[in-house]
């Protein structure tokens, strides 16, 4: 299977509508001849659409260059990772690669043919002075039939897709056919092909109060759907996403537990700390292998004493390897796209009716709770001061999430103390990597003696990881009294 990340544009016009010269954009020096392809696309999707939903788009297209199995992640308009994958003699249906990847758009549902879309397209390459093609321009002359309800539509529509060129090209190209007419379209041909059947189930924007708490909730379930696909597949940016997205949602439901039936928030925040957990052993243990390694590389080459650079990738390879099949296990099993649906009716139902006041003083009390457990750090020492330091991170980063859930509503002031948070997060996140890293140094020093090879540079390695955490109090002092000023928490008492 095959992955590439799509930048494109998409615009349609009137009829009548003709594509202007684009020499001149961005460093298009030339525009090559037309090739002429006939494209047919079958999009598959659940009964209630929710691949398109949520910004995926399941398709077996023949014509083309590429043809076979798509999968699109994304929004139009955006990067978009699209997953290839050859398409069989006669499919019956996506290959088990992509079902994988589908399964927490589709909450683990069966997908099947959901529209038609035959394309004719017309497309010329954008060159450069030295003959590279910056970006390909296509124009399409399409049909379309929604396979459930029978409507059918035809229209003209034209993409921009970047090859080689930056983004700068887009935003040039866009105002050149702006000029001749064009307008933006913001959705996808598959969305415009089921259009009606879709706006039934557009999702309304929760209101009231308790509102701006639903609006993070569902953003964060967005999050994880979205970064299923590629997180699956081991990408270090979509585990950490992801990952986040758990931590975010396990702690919103505690700072708000009262909004939903207690039992069930508690039972979700459980099932998603244990997917946090999967995610969490793949993305420690991607970055403790680079900064161990990095450690190494930064040493003196006669400091280096042992293959220690060769055990550290062997150890963490199969450490990863173990992990990553963990984690695909746990995406893989009946209890993920539960998870899932349990986790719709939670963000999408009704929640309990709740003042403004009853939201502020829960954040407020996030913070408060923040600040304690970081004064009592603080006055820890050595090992307790440690589990006392991972706590008070934990803490603060409750606090934070909070804070992000009244930020659309309080503006400036609610950004600027997420700021002050993260920046004492990421300080106590230093200190909780050096205590991590030097375990990890222990613990392979003891395998290297055992191994009767020399333990000299693990030593080292371990004294430097000590001395750098020493200096990380001073800063977090700092970064502490930043986050307390009077002016960056005076919002807090407001109401």
């Amino acid at each position: 299977m095959a992955t590439v990340v799509e930048r494109e544009r998409k615009y349609s016009g009137d009829e009548g509508f003709r594509l202007p010269d684009l020499t001149g954009c961005g460093g298009v020096v030339t525009m090559s001849d037309a090739t002429v392809s006939d494209l047919d696309a079958v999009y598959w999707d659940t009964d209630d659409l929710l691949l398109l939903r949520s910004g995926h788009a399941l398709r077996r297209r023949t014509g083309g260059h590429d043809a076979g199995w798509h999968l699109k992640v994304g929004a139009v308009g955006g990067a978009r990772v699209e997953h290839r994958f050859p398409a069989g003699a006669s499919d019956d249906g996506p290959p088990p690669e992509l079902v994988a990847l589908i399964r927490a758009a589709s909450r683990g549902r069966p997908v099947a043919p959901a529209a038609r879309v035959v394309n004719r397209r017309r497309e010329r390459g954008l060159l450069d002075a030295d003959g590279r093609v910056l970006a390909e321009v296509a124009e399409d002359d399409v049909r379309s039939e929604d396979l459930v309800d029978g409507t059918e539509r035809a229209w003209h529509e034209i993409e921009i897709e970047l090859v080689e060129g930056d983004e700068g090209l887009l935003d040039v190209v866009g105002e050149r056919l702006h000029a001749a007419g064009a307008r933006d379209v913001a959705v996808s041909k598959s969305h415009r092909a089921v259009a009606a059947r879709i706006e039934r189930f557009d999702d309304h924007e929760p209101d009231g109060p308790a509102g701006q708490v639903l609006a993070y909730v569902r953003a964060q379930r967005d999050a994880i759907v979205g970064n299923h696909a590629a997180a699956y597949q081991g990408d270090e940016d979509a585990v950490h996403d992801m990952r986040v997205a758990t931590r975010r949602l396990r702690a919103t439901l505690r700072t708000f537990r009262g909004l939903w039936d207690r039992r069930e928030s508690e039972t979700l925040r459980a099932e998603l700390r244990g997917l946090g957990g999967e995610l969490g052993r793949v993305r420690d243990t991607q970055v403790m292998a680079v900064r161990l390694t990095d450690a190494v590389h930064e040493l003196p080459d006669e400091l280096v004493l042992g293959p220690v650079a060769a055990r550290i990738r062997e150890r963490f390879a199969a450490d990863l390897a173990e992990a990553t099949a963990a984690l695909r296990s746990a995406l893989d099993a009946d209890s993920y796209p539960a998870l899932l649906t349990r986790l719709d009716r939670l963000a999408d139902g009704p929640p309990a009716d709740v003042g403004r006041r009853w939201v502020e003083r829960r954040v407020r009390r996030a913070v408060r709770r923040a600040d304690r457990r970081l004064d009592r750090a603080l006055a820890s020492t050595g090992p307790a001061g440690d589990a006392a330091s991972h706590e008070a991170r934990k803490k603060i980063k409750a606090a934070r999430y909070a804070v992000e859930v009244r930020e659309p509503a309080a503006g400036k002031p609610a950004a600027r103390l997420v700021k002050r948070f993260k920046a004492l997060q990421n300080l106590l996140g230093t200190h909780q990597d050096s205590v991590v890293t030097r375990e990890a140094l222990r613990r392979q020093a003891l395998q290297a003696y055992a191994d009767g090879e020399n333990t000299f540079t693990y030593g080292l390695l371990h004294a430097r990881q000590a001395e750098a955490a020493g200096h990380d109090r001073p800063a977090v002092l700092g970064a502490r009294d930043r986050a307390r000023h009077r002016k960056v928490r005076r919002w807090l008492k407001r109401g």
